[in-house]
């Protein structure tokens, strides 16, 4: 029987009805803070030409990202919550799976590309404006979303050939690529892609982004004055925060349950980096970064003093 001919079922956490209402408001919550937080960075970075620099161009699209991550998953939870009704169509799912694979692909460049600005700009500060140049950050722009958008493609389309053999019940709380890997006939093809997928766009990105900070930690610890050790380590401590959020929570998600076969495990890892890591990661930005703060003082009419 063909996929198209479903409707799938998401697991939504819980069947008693009575902790519903309170899981929407907390869903709610989180989804409310995190369009809020990333909005506003969006805003402010836009609205003040000092943050015009390649580094907040940077998270000014990470931001944008996040905001897709928080519109995929939790609109659609919530309403499975508040109508008791866990289905979903052919159509719904494929589009969820396709924007969540973009989202995912999208975000894994992105903060690598993170990683390398704060390598250049702490190991090869001399060469950062013609490497980081405004051209050559608007390609690195480009590749990423062009990447995104074509990547993601594969896995729905891959999913949604391949037949269903056990069950049409998502064991995920959205259409998930590795969940209907659980469910679909024995094809060597759709694990082939699947890790493939997981090194080019997953591994990869998170290698380079830690050889980099290893490269970046290491001319830190050579500079003479602690003044200055605090200061190139305060410009790449955020982005350092949520890359090891972000990859410490992808990575238990596929990892651990492999390993001692746990779906409330894997359920808490992926809830925690598809809608709270996206609600963190403006915040960890804007708490740590005076120059946002600043900005972010003025754009709500709070004097701001000169420092």
């Amino acid at each position: 029987m063909k996929n198209n001919t479903y409707q799938f079922f998401i697991l939504t956490f819980t069947t008693n009805e009575g902790n519903k209402p309170f899981l929407s408001f907390v869903f709610v919550l989180i989804y409310l803070t995190a369009v809020l937080a990333n909005s506003t960075t969006i805003t402010v970075i836009y609205k003040y030409p000092h943050l015009h620099t390649p580094m907040y161009l940077f998270l000014c699209n990470l931001s944008i990202v996040d905001l897709c991550y928080t519109n995929i998953t939790i609109p659609k939870l919530v309403h499975m919550f508040l109508s008791s009704d866990s289905s979903i169509c052919f159509t719904q799912c494929f589009i969820q799976m396709y924007f969540f694979s973009f989202a995912v692909t999208t975000e894994d460049l992105l903060l690598f590309i993170m990683a390398y600005d704060r390598y250049v700009a702490i190991c090869r500060p001399l060469r950062y404006h013609s490497v980081l140049s405004k051209k050559n950050c608007l390609l690195f722009m480009i590749c990423v979303w062009v990447t995104g958008f074509i990547n993601s493609i594969l896995p729905p389309l891959t999913t949604f050939t391949i037949p269903l053999c056990y069950s049409n019940k998502v064991s995920q709380f959205f259409c998930e690529y590795k969940a209907f890997s659980k469910i679909s006939c024995p094809n060597i093809g759709f694990h082939i892609l699947a890790y493939t997928e997981a090194v080019i766009f997953g591994i990869f990105p998170f290698l380079f982004s830690i050889i980099s900070y290893i490269k970046v930690i290491v001319v830190i610890f050579h500079i003479k004055s602690s003044d200055g050790r605090r200061k190139a380590f305060s410009t790449c401590s955020s982005h350092l925060i949520v890359l090891t959020m972000y990859y410490g929570t992808w990575m238990s998600a596929y990892l651990i349950p492999s390993l001692i076969n746990t779906q409330v495990l894997e359920l808490v890892f992926t809830l925690l980096y598809t809608t709270v890591t996206p609600m963190l990661n403006p915040l960890i930005y804007t708490v740590r970064n005076k120059d946002v703060k600043r900005a972010l003082q003025k754009l709500v009419g709070c004097e701001v003093k000169d420092e």
